[in-house]
């Protein structure tokens, strides 16, 4: 569009933009905002997918750190404690004597209780390289104390055979876990019978076989964990302050859940690392974004002091090209967000620091994630956009007029 265009246009839109002079108080009508960018389309579209790149990349980096957060978090019942020894943060570094089983089942306002063992398999996985697995031997009221669990494939593993049941999580990305296969724990080849699935829970990442056969393969006759029902909320809270303080036992308590949130530590280095990459590439965003602005304000020098003939004050014109530039970043936002939608649900694992063994997780872009892109989006619009809109905003009328084109 010829700049002679742009003055004509804007007298033929006077009634549009209001009383011009120095009195002019109406802001610069959008539509020219609009009409500017496609004009100089080329450097829209180059822009707009700088910061939707940036947005896309930092999307997927928190959905891969929300799901993590959440597969802990969702992992524990609300009136549920789990017991483990002094100290050891984790059930795979926890063991103690089974003798203590009765005591917490004769404490009042316990209804169910469980002992569990775990044990850690290195496992290939179906792409060649190894993982620490849990094999969780557990009892008949485990499955009961954790109504997410539900067998999908299969049947359950029956008390006194080598059979397991594992994950669908498991079964899908480690070599010899599928229904049928056999897969070997400890020195023996053991039957998998059965599919489990987890709902998305830290149990998705798991082997499960009777308590006795998995504690006799490896000669450990000891609990890792207690798992223990509460009746109720009071219950839960006079059960866990006096097996907290039994000096018999001698163990940990901890709310299920907290027990699993402790555990979100292990999204933390791909948290940092994530932001620091979403920091690099929106650095580069924000300076794609003000290269745009400041090739506009060249271009359109003649344009702004038509604006400032016209009667339009310099905040006028500051508040336009900042306007602009927004534009250009929300729609990178918008886009960047729509190009990471693919990864929801994408399932992969990481290795889990608090207990040495492989986690197993989805990615998760929720309406949040995707507001936070957008935000993320229009401060790199924002901080892109200053500089130039502050340039073309202090432009004198003289010098603007005699810039050549």
């Amino acid at each position: 569009m010829a700049k002679s265009e742009i003055v004509h246009w804007f007298i033929d839109h006077l009634s549009f933009i209001g009383p011009v002079g120095p009195d002019a108080k109406k802001m610069i009508p959008i539509r020219y905002n609009l009409r500017s960018l496609i004009v100089r389309h080329v450097g829209t579209i180059m822009t707009v997918l700088g910061v939707a790149l940036t947005v896309a990349v930092f999307v997927s980096v928190l959905a891969m750190v929300r799901g993590l957060e959440s597969t802990f978090v969702d992992s524990g019942e609300p009136l549920n404690l789990i017991l483990i020894r002094q100290s050891s943060q984790a059930e795979t570094n926890s063991f103690f004597d089974r003798d203590i089983k009765p005591t917490v089942e004769t404490t009042e306002g316990v209804t169910t209780v469980a002992g569990e063992i775990i044990v850690l398999i290195n496992q290939p996985r179906l792409t060649g390289e190894t993982a620490n697995v849990i094999v969780r031997g557990v009892s008949d009221k485990s499955l009961e104390l954790r109504p997410r669990v539900k067998l999908v494939e299969g049947r359950m593993f029956r008390p006194g055979l080598r059979e397991v049941a594992v994950s669908r999580s498991i079964a899908n990305r480690f070599k010899d876990a599928k229904l049928g296969d056999n897969i070997k724990i400890g020195r023996s080849m053991w039957n998998v019978v059965g599919i489990l699935d987890a709902a998305h829970t830290a149990y998705d990442s798991e082997i499960w076989g009777d308590y006795n056969e998995i504690s006799g393969e490896f000669e450990r006759p000891i609990y890792s964990s207690l798992l223990v029902r509460c009746a109720d909320e009071a219950s839960l809270v006079a059960v866990r302050d006096k097996l907290a303080n039994d000096r018999k036992i001698r163990l940990d308590v901890f709310r299920q859940r907290e027990y699993f949130e402790a555990q979100t530590g292990s999204a933390s280095p791909i948290k940092v690392l994530g932001y620091l990459i979403a920091a690099i590439m929106a650095v580069g965003s924000s300076f794609a974004v003000m290269n745009t602005m400041y090739a506009a304000t060249a271009y359109r020098t003649r344009e702004i002091a038509t604006l400032r003939v016209l009667g339009f004050k310099r905040r006028n014109i500051l508040f336009s090209f900042m306007l602009e530039s927004l534009l250009l970043a929300l729609v990178g936002g918008v886009l960047g967000c729509l190009l990471a939608l693919p990864v929801n649900g994408i399932s992969t694992g990481t290795f889990n620091m608090n207990t040495f063994s492989e986690i197993a997780f989805d990615f998760r872009v929720t309406p949040r994630l995707m507001l936070e892109g957008i935000i993320f989006a229009a401060v790199m619009g924002t901080l892109g956009g200053f500089l130039p809109a502050r340039l073309a905003a202090r432009l004198t009328i003289v010098r603007a007029l005699r810039t050549e084109v």
